[in-house]
């Protein structure tokens, strides 16, 4: 974990302008959120330099907004001029906050850059609400076009921490085998296929 903390630290500066060119993309998914979190209490994982956060947080009650990088939430912490946002470096495998402590969690983009994420997806579990809603985008490389493959094949070659491959089947499977129902998902046009799911806890039977 120690390497993939370090690659985030070393990118954390030039972050915000890698993820320009899927501007449009992140501007339809903040469209998604907003209703979600309208007056709710929110957490976010992985947020990196806090650009959902920043771009959402209006709609919220408040938002706490995490990372395991120091870098990142020094970055992000520069122009946050909210008091509804509050960003703290934490480990998204153990978590401060008591249980049920969240009415909605968010976790985007960082599934598949992550060993064990179905661990990830347990913590969550354990601070969300009973009936709270967990916005889990990721991106789905596995429908990469070739130039995506060559893409992410030298995104890896620099240290880029691809853990996990999925299409968007297979990453909506992976979350409904970790005790999800998936109620809504929208596969946005990026530069790689994002796949935008939200999720409520499934019933114990």
């Amino acid at each position: 974990m120690q390497e993939h903390k370090d690659f985030w630290d070393k990118n954390a500066g030039r972050y915000d302008r890698f993820m320009r060119k899927d501007r449009a993309a992140y501007e339809e998914m903040y469209a998604l959120i907003r209703p979600v979190v309208k007056t709710k209490t929110v957490l976010e994982l992985a947020t990196g330099t806090g650009l959902i956060a920043k771009n959402i947080v209006s709609a919220a009650a408040h938002i706490e907004a995490t990372d395991a990088s120091a870098e990142m939430i020094a970055e992000a912490k520069r122009d946050n001029h909210s008091a509804k946002l509050h960003f703290s470096m934490q480990d998204m495998f153990c978590l401060p906050y008591a249980d049920k402590s969240f009415e909605v969690v968010i976790v985007s983009n960082a599934l598949h850059v992550v060993p064990q994420p179905e661990k990830a997806l347990q913590e969550i579990k354990r601070v969300l609400k009973e009936d709270g809603v967990l916005i889990a985008p990721t991106f789905t490389h596995a429908e990469n076009s070739i130039f995506g493959n060559v893409r992410a094949f030298f995104m890896k070659r620099v240290g880029f921490p691809l853990h996990s491959r999925w299409t968007s089947e297979e990453y909506l499977r992976f979350l409904r085998q970790n005790g999800w129902t998936v109620r809504k998902n929208v596969i946005l046009k990026a530069s790689f296929p994002l796949t935008y799911a939200e999720c409520t806890k499934s019933e114990v039977r």
